[in-house]
C-alpha cells in the first residue's frame, strides 16, 4: 500500500444532536437487521457508513487531523449500547478507537491517510507475525494472517510482521490496502459470527516502511487520546462488549419477569423468589462491574489530559477492570440464561445471541483469567509474567 489518501465518501454528522441522531438510527437499523448480520457472518459496509454518520470511526482520529477524539468512556457507553442491541456488531464498531495506533506512523503518512477525512475504518488480522522479507524501502510481505474483525467493512487492513533490531525486536503492523490482499472466508464459529473475522492473505506484498508501525509505539502526535495507554485500551474496548451483552440479556429477563403470566398461564415468572432474587444479584454484579470500569477510565484520562505520569499500576488496573468486565460480563448473561428457563435453548430465542457472543470477551488473549494473575502480580510490586501486560 502507498501513502495515498484512504478515499471517504461518509463523514460524520456535525457533533450535536445531528449526530446523536444518527446514532440512535444506527441503533434502530441494527435492531433491524442484526439477524442479517449474523447470518451473513459479516458487518456490511453500508452499515459501517452509518457508524460513520454517528461519529464511531473519527473517535480515536487526532484533532490535529480533522478527528473529533473522545475520551476512552464516552467513546466505550457508545460501544456498550451497540452491544445492548448486537455484541457482535459492538465488537465491530469498537474498533473505532484503533487508530490510536497509527500515532505511531510518521506524520507525513498520518496526513495522507487523513487527507480525505477522518472517518476512517480499519480493520487488523495481526497474528500470527509473519517474517517477512526486508527490501529497499520497505518490506515484502507474505503469509495468512487470522482474526481480522471488520475487515469486509474496513478501509484500511493491518497485518503483523516479526520485529528486527531496528524495531528493538517488537512486532510491526503494516498497514494495506484491502483490494491488494486476499480475505479468506473462513469465519466458522459459534459465537460473535456477524464480526467476520476472517483471514487475510498476501503473497510477496510490497509494504512501504512508512507504512509500518510498532502496536503501541511511541505516539508522534501528542494529544490526550494519545498519551492515554493503547494496549489497555484495546483490551477495554472488546470487554464493554461482554458488559452491553449483559444489559441486553438482561433487560431482556427484566421485561420477561415483568409480564402478568407466564407461557404456561401460571404464575408470572418475576413473582417467583429465585427469579426476583435473581435478578437482583445479576443486576448488582453488572453495575458494580461498571462502576469498576468507567472509575478506572476516568481516573486514568484525568491524567492524559494533565498529561501526568501514568503508572504501570494505572495500567494495570485498566487491564483488570476490562477483565473482570469481559467475566462479570459473561457470567451475568448465563445468569439471565439460567432465568429463562427451557425456552431459551431455542436458536430462535433472543438470549441465544446475546449467550454465544457474550462468551467469546473473556476467551480474547487480553481477556483470559490469566491477566487477573498478571495485574495482581503487578499490584504486589511482582512482575507480571506476560511480555505484553499491561
Amino acid at each position: 500500500m502507498t501513502t495515498e489518501s484512504v478515499t471517504q465518501k461518509v463523514s460524520a454528522e456535525p457533533a450535536g444532536p445531528a449526530r446523536d441522531a444518527a446514532f440512535d438510527h444506527a441503533l434502530e437499523v441494527l435492531r433491524a437487521r442484526r439477524d442479517e448480520f449474523n447470518e451473513q457472518r459479516f458487518v456490511p459496509k453500508d452499515y459501517i457508513e452509518l457508524l460513520k454518520r454517528a461519529g464511531i470511526y473519527r473517535a480515536s482520529t487526532p484533532a490535529a487531523f480533522g478527528g473529533e477524539p473522545v475520551p476512552p468512556a464516552d467513546f466505550m457507553r457508545l460501544i456498550e449500547r451497540i452491544s445492548a442491541v448486537d455484541p457482535a456488531t459492538g465488537w465491530v464498531s469498537s474498533f473505532g478507537s484503533a487508530l490510536v495506533y497509527f500515532a505511531a506512523l510518521p506524520v507525513e503518512t498520518q496526513e495522507k491517510i487523513y487527507a480525505e477525512g477522518p472517518d476512517v475504518a480499519y480493520a487488523g488480522g495481526l497474528f500470527p507475525m509473519q517474517k517477512a522479507e526486508r527490501v529497499d524501502g520497505g518490506f515484502l510481505c507474505s503469509g495468512v494472517w487470522q482474526f481480522a474483525s471488520g475487515c469486509r467493512g474496513a478501509d484500511i487492513l493491518g497485518i503483523g510482521l516479526v520485529g528486527g533490531p531496528d524495531t528493538g525486536g517488537k512486532p510491526l503492523t503494516a498497514l494495506v490496502h484491502p483490494d491488494d490482499v486476499e480475505i479468506v472466508d473462513n469465519w466458522s464459529v459459534a459465537g460473535m459470527k456477524a464480526t467476520g473475522s476472517h483471514s487475510i492473505r498476501a503473497e510477496r506484498l510490497f509494504v512501504p516502511d512508512e507504512m509500518t508501525f510498532v502496536r503501541g509505539g511511541a505516539p508522534q502526535v501528542d494529544e490526550p487520546l494519545t498519551r492515554y495507554p493503547s494496549l489497555a485500551y484495546a483490551a477495554q474496548v472488546l470487554a464493554v462488549v461482554a458488559l452491553g451483552a449483559a444489559r441486553g440479556a438482561l433487560d431482556h429477563v427484566i421485561e420477561v419477569g415483568a409480564a402478568k403470566s407466564s407461557i404456561t398461564g401460571g404464575e408470572a415468572k418475576g413473582n417467583r423468589p429465585a427469579y426476583k432474587s435473581g435478578v437482583a444479584k445479576a443486576e448488582a454484579e453488572l453495575r458494580s462491574a461498571r462502576a469498576f470500569f468507567y472509575e478506572t477510565s476516568e481516573q486514568v484520562w484525568r491524567k492524559a489530559v494533565a498529561d501526568e505520569p501514568i503508572s504501570d499500576t494505572d495500567r494495570a488496573m485498566l487491564r483488570l477492570c476490562a477483565t473482570h468486565a469481559a467475566h462479570v460480563g459473561r457470567a451475568v448473561v448465563l445468569q439471565a440464561f439460567d432465568l429463562a428457563g427451557t425456552g431459551a435453548i431455542y436458536e430462535t430465542h433472543p438470549l441465544q445471541r446475546y449467550v454465544q457472543d457474550a462468551l467469546v470477551p473473556a476467551q480474547h488473549a487480553m481477556l483470559q483469567t490469566h491477566t487477573y494473575e498478571a495485574a495482581g502480580a503487578l499490584i504486589l510490586g511482582l512482575d507480571a509474567g506476560i511480555p505484553s501486560f499491561p
